[in-house]
């Protein structure tokens, strides 16, 4: 089955049945409950995988150990049980107890069959816990990071089974698609639909892709340090290794820093990084970026982000004359936008580039000093590019959005591209817009074409290359409307009087039509005993 078809069709299955348990748990719970649900039979079909080609050398005598021996099966089943053999492959060592066709087997078992033997009933909630319990023991990559408090939820034990039998139909195996990227897909799919499901909180662990892909395609986040300081579930640090597997480098020429002060979606974006085997730092633990600095001496190549838009309680009395201030004005105490860019710039090196989303405002907003930050920025000769981004991109906010590209290393000296992309991309149905591929690059060409200097042209209405000159006579406001101007109309050769003439006749057409019509009306009113 073609790849698109394959996961379009496992979309609508699971999202189909997934709904019907839907409406007994809070979509902010749930999420946590079927995505770690999700991850457990990945690492269970992942370590079975492995088995089964383990199986076949040794009954084949293959390897090396049984090379010209002839092997009984329980030497084959005691062998198959060695933790290297999986483990060198980067795969999850899963114990028996943790596997997905004991949980299967035994989940039911655990709500009502009759008593085992010496044994007791754990529940569903329970043998989910102790299932993540054993797999975090056995990996300690995934200590503190899967959800472990089934037993805790207020939800029917049964509903629990159902889910698991949902789960247990997702099938991590494809013959174009690895499976980690099946699973990235399923998350990716889930996260999306739970940030519209939730509303406006959804954006706490949910970038549209959209607008990572944008961001990544431009910064070109190649090799070196990473960095998102309110990394949500990390959809910036999986884009990135997207990039680099699709232009031909190697995921190990990248390390990933990342903070983020939810707890569970902390956890979220570690699962995320485990799937794929990407080495990660988030941190000792889930905490505030400003108050709680998990990475105070990092100097990262690459800052992506997409911080939480306008905060108003972000301050605290640490903060003042912060050294991440680096000489700025203080950041309004009644809005975080600022502050999170100064942390950013303060956590990058000499060479860094920093790629984040903020709200609109920030363009020219001159509330409580912002206006001085900004002009500061632009004396600093730090900002590269400013994306005006259309409305409708995220599922769960109407907040108009932008996208800063600051550089502390600019080819282009003195120079700033402004892009209005407001009228880029597609409706994927009523309420959310979304970008194409071909949209994505065009907008990451014509940046690159500005930074390399090769040929770059401004065009009406979308691009323009303003000196620092031409902002400080705007007054330092960013807004890429201010910049670009409008698309000039093609003369299609009509003189204007010819033009007038034909739309004056055919509005007499219209306003008769008009007229007839109304006639129609107030007679069929009269036919009823309705004078008009």
């Amino acid at each position: 089955m073609p790849e698109q078809k394959f996961l379009q069709e496992l979309e609508k299955k699971l999202w189909t049945s997934a709904n019907k348990l839907l409406p007994s748990l809070d979509a902010a719970v749930y999420k946590h409950v079927v995505l770690g649900m999700v991850f457990v039979k990945y690492v269970s079909d992942s370590f079975e995988t492995r088995r089964l080609e383990l199986k076949d050398a040794f009954a084949n005598a293959d390897h090396d150990y049984f090379l010209g021996e002839d092997v009984e099966q329980d030497v084959i089943d005691e062998e198959l049980e060695t933790r290297d053999y999986y483990t060198e492959k980067n795969v999850f060592w899963v114990p028996q107890a943790a596997r997905w066709h004991y949980l299967q087997d035994n989940i039911r078992l655990s709500m009502g069959s009759p008593m085992p033997l010496g044994g007791e009933f754990k529940g569903a909630g329970k043998l989910l816990d102790d299932t993540m319990e054993l797999i975090e023991k056995e990996n300690p990559k995934l200590k503190r990071i899967l959800n472990k408090n089934y037993a805790q939820l207020q939800i029917e034990q049964s509903k629990l089974a159902d889910l698991l039998d949902l789960i247990a139909t997702i099938p991590f195996a494809h013959e174009s698609l690895k499976a980690k990227d099946i699973l990235g897909h399923v998350y990716e799919y889930f996260l999306g639909q739970f940030a519209s499901a939730e509303g406006k909180k959804g954006g706490q662990f949910y970038t549209p892709k959209s607008i990572v892909n944008l961001i990544v395609e431009m910064i070109e986040p190649y090799k070196g340090r990473i960095y998102d300081p309110a990394m949500g579930s990390g959809g910036f640090f999986i884009s990135s290794e997207k990039f680099i597997e699709e232009h031909s480098g190697r995921i190990g020429d990248i390390s990933v820093y990342g903070q983020e002060s939810n707890p569970t979606t902390w956890r979220l974006a570690a699962m995320n990084m485990a799937i794929r085997g990407i080495e990660f730092n988030f941190g000792k633990e889930p905490a505030d970026t400003f108050t709680n600095d998990q990475h105070p001496d990092l100097r990262a190549d690459f800052v992506l982000a997409n911080p939480p838009f306008n905060q108003d309680e972000w301050w605290d009395g640490s903060l003042e004359g912060d050294a991440r201030w680096n000489g700025y004005p203080t950041p309004p105490k009644g809005n975080g936008n600022y502050e999170w860019m100064l942390h950013m710039l303060h956590h990058t090196s000499p060479h860094g580039v920093v790629g984040l989303v903020l709200a609109n405002g920030s363009l020219s907003s001159n509330t409580s000093g912002e206006g001085d930050i900004r002009a500061a920025l632009v004396k600093a000769d730090l900002i590269e590019a400013i994306v005006a981004l259309p409305s409708q991109l995220f599922a769960n906010t109407q907040i108009p959005a932008c996208i800063w590209i600051l550089n502390r290393n600019k080819k282009q000296k003195g120079k700033t591209l402004f892009i209005d992309a407001r009228n880029v991309g597609h409706m994927l149905d009523r309420k959310q817009k979304a970008f194409s591929d071909g949209d994505t690059k065009a907008l990451a060409d014509m940046f690159h074409t500005f930074r390399n200097g090769t040929g770059y042209e401004d065009v009406a209405g979308e691009f323009y290359s303003a000196t620092t000159q031409e902002i400080a006579k705007q007054e330092y406001i960013l807004t890429p409307g201010r910049y670009v101007g409008t698309a000039e109309e093609e003369d299609d050769g009509v003189p204007f009087s010819e033009k007038m003439g034909a739309l004056t006749a055919t509005l007499s057409e219209q306003f008769k039509e008009s007229a007839r019509l109304e006639e129609m009306i107030k007679k069929n009113l009269a036919g009823l005993g309705y004078e008009v």
